[in-house]
């Protein structure tokens, strides 16, 4: 991949390579609330971000990097 070159000046904020850990402590928790709401004879929630808080991964999304360099937007 020597010719690998980035096309957007896009840059993860963390050096975290990946969140599946993350996701799949989100998805248990979520799953574990809607087996507990069902016994309990409740409305169960739709969505995943009603019960996590996304920004507690170790990814905070991406961000523009105006000034970045040809070495920065090597892959």
């Amino acid at each position: 991949m020597s010719r690998s070159v980035r096309k957007t000046k896009i840059f993860g904020i963390t050096n975290a390579k990946t969140e599946k850990q993350d996701k799949r402590r989100w998805n248990r928790t979520f799953r574990k609330v809607c087996r507990k709401l069902n016994r309990l004879e409740k409305g169960t929630p739709v969505k995943i971000q009603s019960i996590i808080d996304v920004w507690d991964g170790a990814k905070d999304g991406k961000r523009y990097f105006k000034d970045a360099t040809i070495k920065d937007m090597r892959k």
